[in-house]
């Protein structure tokens, strides 16, 4: 697969980029702020952070957007940068209705986003996650703080405040998809039931937009409901711990949303990018895509991923 890779450095600095290809395709070095050197006739990922490389791309050349931002307060990635670790709930909402705001830039008129947001609970302030012995890649040594308002163990709904903000932006708020896991990791938890299930909201940019019906049907081919049941796919490592992503994307939740809102041929964007699952779904299904991802160690995992399709 014949792909451009476009790496930013890593302050806000005006920096250069470096334009990498497959191996038959030479380096060449471009600015941030002069996009002369990318062209959308390919594939194209970008190492940097969301908003700054979204700022690169044309007015209205994607069709559909399927991420899933850093989750706030549950992973830490290790990179400079990061959203989620040691922001507020405020701060964190709030630079991902900014990226929007280019998003909504980039997208067609009849253009969609599929946005997979997990919840969190507060940490009562303690400053850290204990590793659970069920699951060790929750565990962190930053936290952020209770958000005002809210309680030790309170369940914060992040998922619908961030789309109540981006609701208020502009954007239609389509519908609320019930990502159900039946292979749900264990939680090492005894005062409440176990977590089995993640939010995925439809937005809009306008009221009309492009909705296949007929991509997906649901059980006895029924009309797709708003519960889709989509086991968790685990990627086996390819480097030891290096290559190891804990959050990833199912192919299968991915092909789907991007079955449902592209045409073929059209541009399918994923600014936050992890491990590429969106953007393989997207190649599978024959369409071009946009990949953003600010962690180097996960664009050389996605790469590596590319080069295996």
């Amino acid at each position: 697969m014949k792909v451009q890779t476009l790496r930013f450095g890593s302050g806000h600095e005006q920096s250069p980029l470096s334009q990498r290809a497959d191996a038959t395709s030479s380096y060449v070095r471009i600015n941030e702020s002069d996009s002369t050197g990318l062209t959308l006739q390919q594939s194209v990922l970008i190492c940097g952070d969301a908003y700054r490389a979204l700022q690169i791309l044309p007015d209205a050349c994607v069709q559909t957007v399927v991420t899933s931002p850093p989750y706030w307060s549950l992973r830490d990635y290790a990179v400079q940068d990061q959203i989620g670790r040691d922001d507020s709930l405020t701060d964190y909402i709030n630079s991902i209705v900014a990226a929007f705001e280019e998003i909504r830039r980039v997208l067609r008129d009849d253009g969609t986003v599929w946005l997979n947001v997990g919840d969190a609970f507060t940490s009562g302030n303690r400053h850290y996650r204990a590793p659970d012995r069920k699951n060790r890649a929750r565990a962190m040594a930053v936290r952020p703080p209770t958000p005002r308002g809210l309680k030790p163990k309170d369940l914060i709904g992040v998922p619908w405040r961030l789309a109540f903000a981006l609701q208020a932006a502009g954007w239609w708020l389509r519908s609320e998809v019930i990502w159900h896991k039946p292979n749900a990791h264990p939680e090492s938890v005894r005062d409440r039931p176990t977590k089995a299930h993640e939010t995925v909201f439809l937005l809009s940019r306008s009221q009309n937009y492009y909705y296949d019906i007929e991509a997906v049907r649901g059980p006895r081919g029924r009309r797709l409901r708003t519960v889709w049941e989509i086991a968790t796919e685990p990627l086996k490592r390819l480097n030891g711990h290096a290559d190891d992503h804990p959050a990833m994307m199912p192919m299968s939740l991915a092909r789907q949303c991007v079955a449902i809102t592209s045409r073929e041929d059209s541009i399918v964007l994923d600014p936050y990018a992890g491990s590429g699952t969106t953007l393989l779904a997207a190649h599978g299904l024959g369409r071009r895509w946009v990949g953003i991802e600010i962690n180097r160690t996960f664009v050389d995992l996605i790469e590596r991923r590319l080069g295996d399709s």
